[in-house]
């Protein structure tokens, strides 16, 4: 009998299953689902050339039995062939996306034991390649040592890049690089690597990807190097937000400090300073001077705090503001001009918030300086579906949840990290859903700071109303000198007018270097 009819009759002796897997180790595609008839005749013409390039291979056994030799003594008797075959399985799995993390040494010994057919089926229906190459190759202890992370280099066809992640209501998700919206530049994030790696809205991911093919529209991520700055593993373990403990602010924000030469911070550090974690609410009719101060803050934390993340949203802007605003500080500006639609005010706020609390998980400090809160809710009203109900001014009240759910974000965590949000609100607009929202948000903050628009008129600046403005707990922030002087400063506005206490303090603050002096002298004589 010849050695082809041989063959043919130890197939045909095959079962189903046994043939499928010879068919698999051949390369055959399809093979899943074909019949026996269908996969003789495919391994019929196969076997002959398997026997051809096998020739040689009974010569080598030399009375050891018929058995594929194990994986390291392949590596080790064929030296030329394992350099040649790594690479191809390398390459091969660079292009899987979810191999991101670190490799543990027992699934990588599972990996490279062997597949049923290789110990089943005889050597002369074994393709060539499994003779003389290990079984996935790079998988072997000898190619990576346990423990030890794959390492992507970035190329020009797998650059790096580092976004914003937005996770879509479907699972998967795309990272978002100009101002937290959608763009041609996105990038897209399966399903599979989102929820192997606890991944959320708002979270930065730091990675490598593939450029999209002719036929698509965004790349792809490969490998995923950095979360929020931190290992990958730090994203897998981290509690929620919302299960964390929201405590009071301890922490002390200094903006002016010594030899400050601007008034303003050096009066809002006494009258309502600001710990990490606090909730303030800036109430200011128009022109008082409220986006001028939100840039002083940013400057002053910035410079003072550069441990902090700083972001500044801007909602329903005017374009030039924008400008100055980007210009003057390097934190990030998140905006959305009043010439664009709500819904774009409404999504790169929500991103805004999300970005916080992820940072906030990773036990960061974070500060959000928005302008304005009344605009938000304004954008809100604007999509929300109609409720049946309307307040005064013709304010849905389902369209104050979503702001509200904003600012109450801000806190400080008794499990580390914090979210400080100072928002304004704008009064005195000759709108009465101005006033409404404003009169729903006031109370919620743990923080006020009220400009007078009367100071503002006579161009009396810092325009601060004094007896308004005041922060929760201001205890926990204050040194007990500095907490005498502004309960002195306060007796005295009783019989003072709000004008003459506030040019007062400015007088008394221009001729001090630093608010230590002006506490001392405020302590010592009082406010005269």
């Amino acid at each position: 009998m010849s050695t082809n009819t041989m063959d043919q009759t130890i197939l045909k002796s095959k079962k189903v299953a046994e043939l499928r897997e010879i068919a698999k180790a051949f390369g055959i595609k399809g093979y899943q689902v074909m019949k026996k008839s269908e996969l003789l005749a495919l391994l019929a013409p196969a076997a002959d050339t398997a026997t051809a390039d096998g020739a040689e291979a009974p010569k080598r056994k030399r009375g050891r039995p018929r058995k594929v030799q194990p994986l390291p003594d392949v590596a080790e008797e064929s030296p030329s062939a394992a350099p040649d075959a790594a690479p191809a399985a390398e390459a091969a799995e660079e292009f899987t996306p979810n191999r991101t993390e670190t490799e543990e040494p027992g699934k990588a010994e599972d990996r490279q034991e062997e597949p049923a057919f290789l110990s089943s089926a005889p050597d002369f229906l074994m393709p060539s390649s499994f003779l003389q190459r290990p079984y996935r190759a790079s998988h072997t202890p000898a190619s990576r040592p346990e423990g030890e992370k794959r390492v992507y280099a970035p190329t020009e066809e797998r650059p790096e890049v580092e976004g914003i992640l937005e996770v879509t209501e479907a699972g998967y998700g795309f990272l978002r690089f100009t101002n937290f919206l959608p763009s041609d530049k996105d990038v897209y994030v399966s399903n599979v690597q989102i929820r192997r790696f606890n991944l959320k809205t708002g979270d930065k991911i730091k990675g490598i990807i593939r450029k999209p093919n002719p036929d698509e529209k965004f790349g792809a991520i490969l490998f995923i190097k950095e979360i929020n700055e931190d290992e990958p593993g730090i994203a897998m373990r981290r509690a929620p937000f919302e299960e964390l403990t929201p405590v009071f602010p301890s922490e002390r924000m200094v903006l002016g400090g010594s030899g400050s030469s601007d008034l303003s911070l050096r009066l809002l550090d006494l009258v309502a300073p600001i710990g990490k974690g606090q909730r303030g609410l800036i109430v200011a009719p128009p022109k008082a001077g409220k986006t001028v101060l939100l840039k002083k803050i940013a400057a002053a934390i910035e410079k003072k705090h550069p441990e902090v993340e700083l972001m500044v949203l801007l909602v329903d802007e005017r374009p030039e503001e924008v400008t100055d605003i980007k210009r003057s500080i390097q934190s990030p500006v998140l905006f959305s001009t009043f010439d664009e639609a709500p819904q774009n005010h409404v999504k790169v706020a929500e991103m805004v918030l999300a970005r916080a609390q992820r940072l906030a998980e990773h036990k960061k400090d974070v500060v959000i300086l928005m302008d304005s809160i009344t605009r938000l809710a304004r954008a809100y009203n604007l999509m929300v579906p109609p409720s049946g109900k309307s307040l005064s001014g013709g304010l849905d009240p389902s369209a104050l949840y979503k702001p509200k759910k904003f600012f109450g974000a801000a806190r400080k965590l008794e499990e580390g990290g914090s979210i400080t949000i100072l928002a304004t609100a704008l009064v005195e607009t000759g709108s009465r859903m101005d006033e409404v929202i404003f009169e729903e948000f006031k109370g919620t903050g743990n923080m006020e700071l009220h400009l007078d628009r009367k100071l503002s008129e006579k161009r009396i600046f810092p325009a601060l109303h004094l007896n308004k403005s005041g922060t929760r707990r201001e205890d926990l922030l204050l040194t007990p000198a500095e907490l005498e002087a502004v309960q002195t400063i306060r007796r005295s506005m009783a019989d003072l007018g709000v004008q003459e206490v506030t040019e007062t303090i400015i007088d008394h603050l221009s001729h001090t270097v630093n608010n230590e002096d002006f506490v001392e002298i405020i302590n010592k004589v009082g406010l005269e």
